[in-house]
């Protein structure tokens, strides 16, 4: 194709036909098909948003042609009369539509969530109903002309109990609520606000939102009980631009729509869970006249609509830590006419919402022992030390390796993702999440493939790949090891999860070293998140991730994050005590610390040291 034919092509909009969504899309000019993927809403996996750094959203072009970022034209390798064009992998973040086009997503990119964050671990509410909105159901008396007091007072005069202000939006509803119900109503009654009118005997909902970077969960409370009613999770619709917060933070410093996207990609979240919770017990999202969400501080920024060029920057400087309270109208969302949504306290850096959100959910464990550590392992990796009441509190830049990001075969774990692997009469063997054709492996098979590569000899404590074993080839020019067919681990991957490993073994080591104590002196280790659920402690323990200590110090406690910020919802002393735990932590920050570089090249090895008291 001529230059000349090749920008008058790109000039054009084309239609992208993507038959396993059943879904024609329209790419627009200079748009890349992941960019457009992403627009119309089809997932496509791309760790890294788009950047052409991961090589994760691979795609088969079936039919059409498309323009490389390099310039070349590429079409489908063969087109013989009388047969199909053979299938073409290219990556979906470097290529933009000069035809119309027919193309194939890998099936990692299609399989079903089966694991979204809303595990609990056998974690329960300990602290009794104390709702922030009261609701009480009322009977007036009608007004005359002997009494015709306005509607407000008429229902002050009723409740009994101190009401300073009403809420805008709730006086519209008042007179058609009041009068439909023959002059009975229920009234939702928030710090002397009066946010809301329902009929009698309706529903009192509490929401609460763990707003993850990879998964989004909720759960639904009766406030009049303290029933738990429903749960749910769902991939955070982020993950369009980046597996991690940085890619995320990145794309909205460009500008104030790119900001926009990732804050509206949030908000349909909360608000989606929020429609399909209320439909599983027979209610309405106007039932809801409560919300608490909790996330870290990327997750709180960006839903905020706080900048966040100063925090994607060393040295990670929030630009609130405080928690917070917002109508969730001024978000778009519709529940109560006056709700609320309550936005959990950071404590500093990337250590948010959610951290204490976990914190408040475990203190029955950590606080039964004098050296406890707290830890949700992830993309950002926060881990706080717990000695005699102090709590001491980092992040680590960990990245999403070990949750499957970044991986050249990672996935989210979903059906037919590698869960574990092992080693079985010296070649490596697989458990695939339901039992499925392999196409993927998830963070749980992550730490387990590297350490049955390291039991296996097949990989050494310096990290590299072993030649001399058949489920060790080479691909391209690469060594790889092979977990099945079409499915390979290689030496890139190893790198990633030795970087990982190194960062989140290191903030653990320093913190320690700052409070004078070693390995021995950790009375129990608490795991939280799904990824803490599913990972096997061995394979922890035996490539250096956690401190080697005996297993049964160890708790893998679930979503607990998911669990405090019910509890907020259901309960104003559990708010409080969010607010204490966040102000008393001390956040140190890791990465800027000269002993952090000597400390991380020193764990990069897969061998398990102990921590060293420092002098």
């Amino acid at each position: 194709m001529s230059s000349r034919t090749s920008t008058a092509a790109s000039a054009t909009s084309h239609t992208l036909r993507f038959p396993q969504f059943d879904r024609e899309i329209v790419a627009e000019p200079e748009e890349t098909i992941y960019q457009c993927a992403r627009r119309a809403g089809l997932r496509i996996v791309g760790a890294c948003g788009g950047r052409g750094n991961c090589g994760t959203c691979t795609i088969q072009l079936i039919e059409g042609r498309v323009q490389h970022a390099n310039g070349r034209i590429l079409a489908p390798l063969q087109r013989r009369e009388g047969r199909a064009a053979s299938a073409r992998w290219i990556r979906a973040c470097q290529v933009s539509a000069r035809t119309d086009c027919t193309i194939e997503v890998e099936p990692r990119s299609l399989a079903p969530i089966v694991r979204a964050d809303v595990d609990m671990g056998g974690i329960t509410e300990i602290l009794p109903l104390d709702p922030m909105v009261v609701s009480i159901d009322i009977t007036l008396a009608e007004a005359t002309l002997a009494d015709p007091l306005s509607d407000d007072d008429r229902i002050t005069r009723a409740l009994h109990v101190p009401v300073t202000s009403l809420d805008a939006a709730a006086a519209r509803q008042l007179p058609a609520v009041l009068r439909d119900g023959n002059w009975s109503l229920r009234a939702h009654l928030r710090n002397g606000e009066l946010i809301g009118f329902a009929p009698t005997g309706g529903r009192t909902l509490g929401l609460a939102i763990d707003l993850g970077t990879t998964n989004v969960a909720g759960f639904l409370v009766d406030l009049q009980s303290g029933v738990p009613l429903a749960s749910l999770g769902i991939e955070n619709p982020q993950v369009a631009w980046g597996a991690d917060v940085i890619s995320r933070l990145n794309h909205a410093i460009r500008d104030a729509a790119a900001a926009a996207q990732l804050r509206t990609a949030a908000i349909t979240a909360i608000g989606s869970l929020a429609h399909d919770l209320c439909r599983a017990v027979g209610a309405t999202t106007k039932d809801v006249v409560d919300v608490t969400v909790c996330g870290n501080t990327a997750m709180h920024h960006l839903l905020l609509d706080l900048p966040v060029r100063q925090l994607a920057r060393a040295p990670f400087v929030a630009a609130m830590r405080q928690a917070t309270d917002i109508k969730a109208r001024e978000f778009g969302l519709t529940f109560c006419a006056g709700a609320y949504l309550h936005v959990a306290p950071n404590i500093g850096g990337f250590v948010g919402g959610d951290h204490v959100s976990a914190l408040l959910a475990t203190e029955s464990r950590w606080g039964a022992v004098n050296t406890s550590i707290v830890m949700d392992i992830g993309t950002n990796t926060e881990i706080s030390l717990i000695h005699r009441g102090e709590i001491t509190t980092a992040s680590c830049p960990s990245g999403p390796a070990l949750e499957g990001g970044h991986i050249s075969c990672g996935m989210r774990a979903a059906e037919g993702a590698i869960e574990h692997v092992f080693i079985k009469n010296g070649r490596i063997a697989i458990a695939v999440i339901g039992n499925k054709k392999p196409v993927g492996l998830c963070g749980s098979g992550v730490l387990d493939v590297v350490a049955a590569l390291r039991e296996a000899r097949l990989v050494g404590d310096g990290g590299r790949l072993a030649s001399n074993h058949p489920d060790v080839v080479e691909i391209d020019g690469r060594r790889v090891a092979v977990l099945a067919p079409g499915v390979y681990f290689t030496q890139h991957d190893v790198r990633s999860v030795q970087l990982a490993k190194s960062a989140i073994r290191t903030g653990i080591e320093l913190l320690m070293c700052d409070a004078h104590l070693t390995d021995e002196d950790i009375e129990r280790v608490i795991i939280a998140g799904a990824f803490g659920t599913y990972i096997d402690l061995k394979s922890g323990v035996a490539i250096g991730l956690l401190p080697n200590l005996p297993l049964e110090r160890f708790e893998q406690v679930g979503n607990a994050a998911g669990v405090g910020v019910r509890q907020m919802v259901a309960s104003k002393q559990a708010r409080a005590r969010a607010r204490e735990l966040a102000a008393s932590a001390h956040y140190v920050e890791l990465s800027t610390r000269h002993e952090f570089q000597k400390n991380f090249m020193r764990n990069i090895g897969l061998n398990t040291q102990k921590t060293r008291r420092a002098t």
